[in-house]
């Protein structure tokens, strides 16, 4: 049997995960990174994207999300993200309403805090419909 390693994703809403896995591909602002049992100690910057990680039965597990952080010590992984959702919770009506608004908002900035925020409201849209289409590991 492989190493594993304590696991853990906790969203905005609660904790979305926890429990031990062989390893997690994260979503970063420089790409993927995978990381494996005893991975040296690290604080990184996760993206908006898909995160996948593999229990121990071999299973791999797929979620959607948004930014937030990793951190890495003691063989343990905590990953701390304000959104987190499986692709197939994901209601592609209430995605597509969402990107439009998120477009609308583009349209409309008034500053450039409004602009950012409206971008990264676009990708969260966006990235959530890919993954409506996506259900492949």
């Amino acid at each position: 049997m492989a190493d594993t390693y304590f696991f853990r994703i906790i969203a905005s809403n609660g904790v979305f995960f926890e429990g031990k896995i062989k390893s997690v591909i994260l979503p970063t602002i420089d790409g993927q990174i995978e990381l494996l049992a005893h991975h040296e100690e690290m604080i990184i910057a996760v993206d908006i994207g898909s995160l996948r990680f593999r229990t121990p039965d071999d299973e791999w597990h797929r979620v959607i999300v948004g930014v937030g952080t990793a951190q890495v010590a003691n063989n343990r992984c905590t990953i701390l993200v304000d959104t987190c959702e499986r692709p197939e919770d994901i209601d592609r009506v209430r995605a597509e309403a969402a990107l439009e608004r998120a477009k609308e908002q583009m349209r409309q900035r008034k500053s450039l805090v409004e602009y950012k925020m409206s971008k990264l409201s676009l990708a969260r849209a966006l990235n959530r419909l890919r993954e409506t289409h996506d259900r492949s590991i």
